[in-house]
C-alpha cells in the first residue's frame, strides 16, 4: 500500500504577498518601536527591537507556510501554534540581559518589557493580525509619552524617591551647602555616596550621589543646588525605570 501523497507541496505557491505583507507590517512596526528607544539612547534601540519583530514574524510564518512538504493527512500533523508560545519563552533571554539590579534601583526593565512587546507585535504580524499589531503599537506610544505625564500629575503631592547627581569642587564648603539646601526644601536624605575624580586643579573635583525622598519638585531644587558655591554640575531625576 502506498503512502498518501503530500497535500501541500513547498514551493514558490506559498511564497507570495501575504507573505511578504506580514513581514513588511512587522518591520515597519517594531521599527516605529525601537525608533522611540533610540531616541531616548536606551542600550536596545532601532536593530534591537526590529530584528526581534522581524525574526518573530518569521518564525510564525514559517511554522505556517514551511511545512507542506512533510504533511499527509492522518499521519503528519503540525501545529503552528506551538511557535508562538516559544516566543515568549525564548525572547525572555533577551529581556533578562537587559536588566541590571544595584542595590535599590531597577535598570532596563522597561526596555526589556518593550523587547517583549516587540516580539509579540511581529508575532501577531506574522500571523496576520495586522489590526491588532497596529492598535499594540499605538499602545506603546501612548504608555511611553502618555502615562508619565499623568503619572506625575496624579503622584504630585505623594512623597517620591530621587536621585541628585552632584559634582563639586572639594574644599570650599560645597558638600555642607549641598546637604543643607536638600534638607531645607523638605527632602530626607537616605544614603550618600562620593567618588573622587583625578582631574588637575586647584580643588579636587567629587561626585556625589544622593537618594533623597520629598514632593517631586526637583527642577526648583536643581536651580538653588546649582547656584551653590563650588558646585560644577547638577542632574536630577526620579529613582525609578520610568523611560528605560
Amino acid at each position: 500500500m502506498t503512502a498518501a501523497a503530500p497535500t501541500n507541496l513547498t514551493d514558490l505557491g506559498v511564497q507570495g504577498w501575504p507573505q511578504a505583507l506580514a513581514l513588511f507590517s512587522a518591520l515597519l512596526l517594531c521599527s516605529l518601536i525601537g525608533l522611540e528607544r533610540q531616541i531616548r539612547q536606551k542600550s536596545a534601540g532601532l536593530r534591537t527591537h526590529t530584528l526581534v519583530g522581524l525574526g518573530a514574524a518569521l518564525f510564525v510564518v514559517v511554522s505556517k507556510y514551511g511545512f507542506g512538504d512533510v504533511l499527509r493527512e492522518g499521519s503528519v500533523m503540525l501545529d503552528p501554534s506551538r511557535v508562538a508560545g516559544q516566543i515568549v519563552s525564548g525572547i525572555g533571554f533577551i529581556g533578562a540581559g537587559m536588566i541590571f539590579v544595584r542595590r535599590d534601583t531597577v535598570r532596563g526593565l522597561t526596555t526589556a518589557a518593550t523587547i517583549w512587546v516587540s516580539a509579540a507585535v511581529g508575532t501577531a504580524c506574522g500571523a496576520g493580525l495586522w489590526l491588532v499589531a497596529v492598535f499594540v503599537t499605538a499602545a506603546h506610544f501612548l504608555v511611553v509619552y502618555v502615562y508619565p505625564p499623568l503619572l506625575r500629575l496624579l503622584t504630585r503631592s505623594v512623597p517620591t524617591l530621587s536621585l541628585l547627581r552632584v559634582s563639586y569642587e572639594d574644599g570650599r564648603g560645597a558638600l555642607r551647602a549641598v546637604l543643607a539646601l536638600v534638607t531645607e526644601r523638605g527632602y530626607a536624605v537616605h544614603e550618600v555616596r562620593t567618588r573622587r575624580r583625578d582631574e588637575d586643579g586647584p580643588f579636587p573635583v567629587i561626585d556625589l550621589e544622593l537618594r533623597v525622598r520629598g514632593l517631586a519638585r526637583l527642577n526648583e531644587l536643581a536651580v538653588a543646588l546649582a547656584e551653590a558655591q563650588g558646585v560644577r554640575s547638577v542632574h536630577v531625576g526620579p529613582l525609578d525605570d520610568e523611560g528605560e
